[in-house]
């Protein structure tokens, strides 16, 4: 009895997987082909970079300048210093000197009620000049002078309200590097084919496009201020729907940021993040959710069959799904991969498969039931 359910559950594990990565997250890494846009704009929109910054002086030193190279006719640079106590504020007075259009708005205090960041991108978003607001995080640099153009491109000419990129991390030596890259391409994986199958629901902030009349016209964070994450996610998973949302998907439309060097600075971010999505849609905790737990269902019913059969063409034929799974997976990674970066070395995903398995499972509890998070 215990054989035929164990058999049953992972061989309905099996189907549920073969799914998602051939038919959900195969829509991204096999039949998806960019589409380049015409980007000689006659008159093209003017556009608000944003960045929030709090004591990121060393990073805003690198950042503003590569900002200021990006081929686009019409934007300003937009920093909002958020009670830094670095020299930030001097930093920024220096370059608006180089940089013309560079414009700074300083928070010196959070109300009681709100999270810092939200405030801060709210009141950057308020006193920006132009209603394309083009978001990055300080310690991030765009992939090419394009980046504007390109993320841009689906609110200004197609008329949507939202543009979803991808952010990379700078690739480095080392177990926790990998398994960030891992756990940055298999989001990104998830985020952007769902967006394909016009059911879209989170972007990351360090690579995000939208109007500033439609976040202002919506109250954007009026339900979740007392989130401390969210301010990227949990707005796009509240109103981006298959109409309004377009998926930037191009090498050169990509930021890349600063990877955590410690696990515990990582272990803060991901809790933050898997705490944010608490708050999503529940058809959309269910879809995620769905894979997850078929993944977990798959390896668990599959190491217990073999440990329970006697039978040598049985764990054979066990030991085979695993690798024919392992197979496709690598292949999903690998087309996800060269369509996001560019990039196709990406045999360090047969390893990471079944390692973030356990992390996703023990950070993603610790972080859903904590009611307290920290930002750094």
């Amino acid at each position: 009895m215990i054989f035929q359910v164990l058999g049953l559950l992972f061989l309905t594990a099996l189907l549920f997987q073969f799914i998602y990565l051939v038919c959900i997250y195969g829509r991204l890494a096999f039949f998806f082909r960019p589409v380049k846009e015409n980007l000689n704009d006659a008159n093209p929109e003017a556009v608000t970079m944003l960045i929030v910054a709090r004591n990121e002086y060393q990073n805003l030193q690198k950042l503003i300048p590569e900002l200021a190279k990006q081929d686009y006719p019409k934007f300003e640079l937009m920093v909002v210093n958020d009670q830094s106590t670095d020299q930030t504020a001097e930093l920024l007075e220096e370059f608006m000197e180089i940089y013309p259009n560079l414009r700074t708005v300083t928070v010196n205090y959070t109300p009681a009620h709100v999270t810092p960041k939200k405030y801060a991108l709210t009141l950057g978003i308020k006193v920006a000049k132009h209603d394309v607001i083009l978001l990055t995080d300080a310690d991030c640099t765009p992939a090419s002078k394009n980046w504007a153009k390109l993320m841009t491109a689906p609110v200004r000419l197609q008329n949507k309200t939202f543009a979803i990129g991808y952010g990379a991390y700078r690739k480095d030596k080392g177990f926790l590097n990998w398994l960030i890259q891992y756990e940055t391409v298999f989001t990104a994986l998830q985020y952007f084919s769902f967006g394909l199958w016009k059911s879209p629901y989170m972007a990351v902030g360090r690579n995000l496009c939208y109007r500033k009349s439609f976040f202002m016209e919506k109250k954007a964070f009026k339900n979740f201020w007392h989130i401390l994450g969210g301010d990227d996610d949990l707005f796009v998973n509240q109103y981006a729907n298959s109409s309004n949302t377009s998926m930037v998907i191009d090498p050169e439309s990509i930021t890349v940021s600063e990877p955590k060097r410690t696990f515990s600075s990582y272990n803060i971010q991901k809790k933050r993040h898997f705490q944010a999505g608490k708050y999503y849609k529940t058809l959309d905790k269910l879809k995620i959710g769905l894979f997850a737990f078929s993944h977990l269902l798959f390896w668990a019913s599959g190491i217990a069959l073999m440990a329970v059969s006697k039978d040598p063409m049985m764990i054979a034929g066990i030991g085979a799904l695993f690798l024919i799974r392992t197979t496709i997976a690598y292949g999903v990674f690998r087309g996800a991969y060269r369509k996001l970066e560019g990039q196709t070395k990406v045999f360090w995903t047969i390893f990471f498969d079944l390692i973030y398995l356990g992390y996703f499972w023990v950070m993603g509890t610790k972080g859903y039931l904590s009611k307290t998070v920290r930002w750094k």
